[in-house]
Formats: structure tokens, C-alpha cells, sequence
């Protein structure tokens, strides 16, 4: 195949140009302005001197020009690359220079960081704002301007093998840059979607279109990423509804308000949405509950799947939302290095335990040695997919390498996700290897200590780490944070995890105001160490 992902949303525009596309406040753009828009600005891509392969950076909030900016990359063949809104200057520099960006799009609020780093970042040769109502910066073009100012480019032809890079959070080090070809992420992402809709991959991406014609005089699909589109979920989920012709929503807030959410889902009838486990599903749920007191309710009867990737999300929390309206709750276990290694499927009568997957097609769990684990040996492996899977981290061969490597002539995704396989095929995931506790000579995984810890009534998040100990080599250390006025011993919580083995559960409770999270939902454990050593004596 040779697909290529412009070429596809080419054909779904010619095919519904009048549906759609993008919605975010009272900004409505259908597929027919979306590709012309994108058209313009991927000219002014091309005037400016980017050429094929070109970096385009977006250090940009969820909203039109995000999707917008990344189409206009697209057709002019450049990389797209995402840049987390909360970098500051030193941050920001690394990335723009690691990635080799010549564009950086960047909404208006972040210009105070741009300034700084302008003399810094030689290789960026177009300073592009986006307003948002912030005073605008010398010397740098407006994005409305941009595209107003442009014709459109013709359309080229292009190849899968263009690029698409989506950069780590960098938990373990600095970001990594993750190297998409095209043509394996539509793979990957359009086998699943296309499989759910009822349809077969397209053979061209020419042919895209006339798929998405046929879904959309089926059935609307419109998509509300509460998750940053600078992360893998949001953009990728994006992407897959996009494929089919459908149309995103986008949240105005740049703080998670789950009113907001709702409201957004009642005003546009949305079908689906994608967060990010607990960290977005316990306050959408709480929100709910807090509707429900004031004898209110939001209108939820357009909403059919919620999807989630990247963190936990509990069994309670999915059943409490799957039962407002008969929801379907998707839970896909996946990363920014590989898609499709498992996922979980609940509904209001097909409860879950929580972190516990059907094995993706493509997927295996793998020991160090390559052998596959045997289903209920209680041997721990490593996830692994094949098949439709990135190139490598960009400018790091060594750490390619290592996770992408090559056992009995197949090529693999390995980026280090511990779990288990039941005696019935199913996965019992344990968590990141990099996050494991070696307490006393026993490796405890965080994710399975939170799990049993977020149980309690009484608590509303929590991290596990592992704090220095004379005895232990390290401590099993919960930091917790509980619900509003809640008040609960130590005793208390630890008496309530009998069904962790002992040498599992925490030997300290370090209660904070609030549990520390990346945008996208995702831990900060370096936060929790720290925080967790300085209070543990």
C-alpha cells in the first residue's frame, strides 16, 4: 500500500465538502473549508522555503488551526510535530532544535516564551501566531493572514513514506521523537476504525472518500478529544473519525472543566470522545453527580462511546458512565510507539476488571529472551506489537534499537509495558518497567498498587513510588489525595488493601492536596518521588 494520510482527507473533502469538520465554540468550518484552508497555508509553507520533509512544530491549545495547521503540513509533505503547550524556554528550545523545526505555529498566550527563545532556535524560519486575543508579536506572521494572503496549493502527489512525529512526554529523560511513516499509522489506525464501521481498508487513499460517504449517510460521527491533541489519544482518535468524514469538537477551555464537556456534548450531539483514564473520568463523573443534585441533567442520548488510552481507568468509573446512557467504554491500551496492544470493551452489562485487556491481533507479551509468555504460568513479560509500527526515535539509534527490535525476523514495539496473561489469554497489565519498585528483592508495579488504593471511598487519586529504605532498598510509598473534606488514618487505607500481597502494599501514606498530572492525564512521578521523600523520614 501506499497510503498517505493528506491524500485520504483530500478524497473525504471532495467527498463532504458541505458536512462538518470543525467545531470549536461558536467556529464552525465544514471539509470543504478545512482543505481549502489547509491548502493556503500549506502554500504559505512552500513560499517560505519548506521543503519535503521539513519539520512543522505546533505549540498550540486544542482548536481548529491545531487540525488545520497539521493538514496544511501534511499536503506540503512536511513532518508535523508536537510541542506540549506547558514547555517553558529551555524546553521549548530543546525540542525545536532536536526536531529540526523550520515552522513553529503558536497561540498568541505562548508568545511570552516565544520571544525568549527566538535567538536561540536558528533553524526556525517562520514565527507563525495564532490569536486568541493576546497582544500580537513583532516579527513573527499572522496565522489568518497566512492563510487569507495564499492561494491554495495544488495538490501533489505524495508517498507513505512521509512523515509524522509524535514526541514523548518524556517521563524517563528528555523527549524522544517518535518517527511515524504515514503510510503505517493510516495502517494501523485505519484497520480498527474502518473494521468498526463496517467497512474494508481502503485499497488507495484516493478511495477514502467514497467509504466516508457511506458512513456519513449512515450515521453522523462527531468527535470530542477532551485529551490535548499534542498527545497520541487525542490526535490519533481524531484521526480515525476524520477518516471516515465525521467532524471534532474541541473544548475552549484550557483547563479541563467537565461542565464544559457536557455541554459541549448536549449543544453539538456528539457521538463519541476520547480522554484519558481516571484523571478525566472521575471529574466528568462527578460533574454528572453534581447535575444530579440539582434535580438538572445534561442530554447525553447522542453519546455512544467513550474511548480511552494512556492511564488507568477503573472498572467502577467506566460502569458509573457506561450506565447514564447504555455507553459502550473502549479502553485501548496503547502508546505514542505503537497502537493496537490490547484493549477492553465495557458496557452498562459487560463489566471489566480494571487493567485487564483482550490481546491486540498483532500483539504478544514477550519475556527478555523473546519467548512468549505462556497464559497463566505467572511469568511477566514485556508488551509487544507488530505489524503497522513506527520507524524509530529520531536522532537515537541506540534507543531504536532497543525498542524496536528485531526477534526471529519480525520487527517489534516494545516500550516497556510489564504485564501478565491469565490462564484465559487474558492481560493483567503491571505498568511501566521504568516505574518499577524493587522492594526487599520483589518488583511491585505502581499501577496495580493504585488500582487497589483508589478503591476506597475516600480517595480520589493516587501514585505509587518506591522511597529509600535501609531494610527494603526501597519503600512502597502511596501519595493520595482525598476527596474534598474526607478524613482517613493510614490504618484505615492500609487495612482496606487486603487483596494485594503484603509485600505490595505501602509501607507509607503521604496525603497531598492534589495528585500532580501532565495535561494529558498522565502521572508526574517524578513529582510523587519527590514529594514522597521529603515527607517519609
Amino acid at each position: 500500500m501506499d497510503w498517505n494520510i493528506a491524500t485520504v482527507w483530500e478524497s473525504v473533502a471532495d467527498a463532504v465538502a458541505d458536512r462538518p469538520a470543525l467545531v470549536h465554540g461558536a467556529q464552525r468550518r465544514t471539509w470543504g473549508e478545512l482543505d481549502e484552508r489547509a491548502a493556503r497555508l500549506a502554500a504559505a509553507f512552500h513560499d517560505a522555503g519548506v521543503e519535503p520533509g521539513a519539520k512543522v512544530a505546533s505549540y498550540l491549545y486544542n482548536g481548529s488551526e491545531y487540525l488545520e495547521g497539521l493538514f496544511g503540513a501534511f499536503k506540503a509533505r512536511a513532518v508535523p510535530v508536537n510541542v506540549n503547550y506547558r514547555y517553558l524556554e529551555d524546553e521549548l528550545v530543546y525540542l525545536l532544535d532536536n526536531s529540526d523545526a523550520a515552522v513553529l505555529l503558536f497561540h498568541g498566550s505562548l508568545a511570552e516564551h516565544v520571544e525568549k527563545v527566538r535567538s536561540r532556535a536558528p533553524k526556525v524560519r517562520l514565527w507563525v501566531q495564532v490569536d486568541d486575543g493576546s497582544p500580537h508579536l513583532d516579527g513573527t506572521d499572522r496565522y489568518d493572514d497566512l492563510v487569507a494572503s495564499h492561494q491554495p496549493m495544488p495538490r501533489i502527489a505524495r508517498s507513505g513514506d512521509d512523515r509524522y512525529f509524535l514526541y514523548t512526554g518524556g517521563t524517563t529523560g528528555m523527549p524522544k521523537g517518535v518517527m511515524w511513516r504515514q503510510e503505517d499509522l493510516f495502517g494501523t489506525l485505519g484497520e480498527s476504525v474502518y473494521a468498526l464501521a463496517g467497512e474494508t481498508m481502503p485499497e488507495r487513499s484516493e478511495d477514502a472518500g467514497a467509504i466516508a460517504a457511506r458512513v456519513a449517510a449512515a450515521r453522523d460521527i462527531v468527535h470530542l478529544p477532551a485529551s490535548p491533541l499534542m498527545h497520541g489519544t487525542g490526535a490519533f482518535t481524531s484521526f480515525q473519525a476524520m477518516f471516515l468524514g465525521g467532524a471534532i469538537v474541541t473544548l475552549k477551555s484550557r483547563n479541563f472543566d467537565p461542565h464544559e464537556l457536557w455541554r459541549a456534548v448536549q449543544r453539538e450531539r456528539v457521538t463519541q470522545m476520547a480522554i484519558v483514564g481516571d484523571a478525566f473520568a472521575k471529574p466528568m463523573l462527578r460533574a454528572l453527580e453534581d447535575t444530579d443534585t440539582r434535580g438538572e441533567s445534561y442530554d447525553l442520548s447522542s453519546l455512544t462511546l467513550i474511548i480511552s488510552s494512556g492511564v488507568m481507568w477503573s472498572t467502577e468509573v467506566k460502569q458509573a458512565l457506561a450506565e447514564r446512557g447504555g455507553l459502550l467504554c473502549l479502553d485501548s491500551l496503547g502508546s505514542s510507539e505503537g497502537v493496537g496492544f490490547a484493549n477492553s470493551m465495557s458496557g452498562p452489562d459487560t463489566a471489566q476488571k480494571t487493567a485487564r485487556f483482550q490481546i491486540g491481533n498483532r500483539a504478544r507479551v514477550l519475556t527478555e529472551d523473546g519467548r512468549a509468555v505462556e497464559p497463566g504460568s505467572d511469568e511477566i513479560g514485556r508488551l509487544a506489537v507488530g505489524g503497522y509500527i513506527p520507524v524509530g526515535y529520531y536522532k537515537d539509534e541506540a534507543k531504536s534499537a532497543a525498542t524496536f527490535p528485531v526477534i526471529d525476523g519480525a520487527r517489534w514495539s516494545i516500550p516497556g509495558d510489564f504485564a501478565r496473561v491469565e490462564a484465559d489469554g487474558t492481560v493483567v497489565l503491571l505498568g511501566r518497567g521504568s516505574a518499577c519498585i524493587n522492594s526487599g528483592g520483589e518488583k511491585v508495579y505502581p499501577e496495580e498498587v493504585e488500582e487497589a488504593v483508589k478503591l476506597h471511598p475516600a480517595v480520589a487519586d493516587c501514585l505509587v513510588v518506591g522511597v529509600p529504605d535501609d531494610r527494603f532498598g526501597e519503600a512502597v510509598t502511596a501519595v493520595v489525595a482525598l476527596r474534598g473534606e474526607a478524613d482517613v488514618s493510614d490504618g484505615e487505607l492500609g487495612a482496606s488493601l487486603g487483596s494485594l500481597a503484603r509485600y505490595k502494599r505501602p509501607r507509607h501514606f503521604v496525603v497531598v492536596p492534589e495528585i500532580r498530572r501532565g495535561p494529558n492525564g498522565k502521572a508526574d512521578y517524578g513529582w510523587a518521588k519527590e514529594t514522597a521523600r521529603t515527607r517519609v523520614s
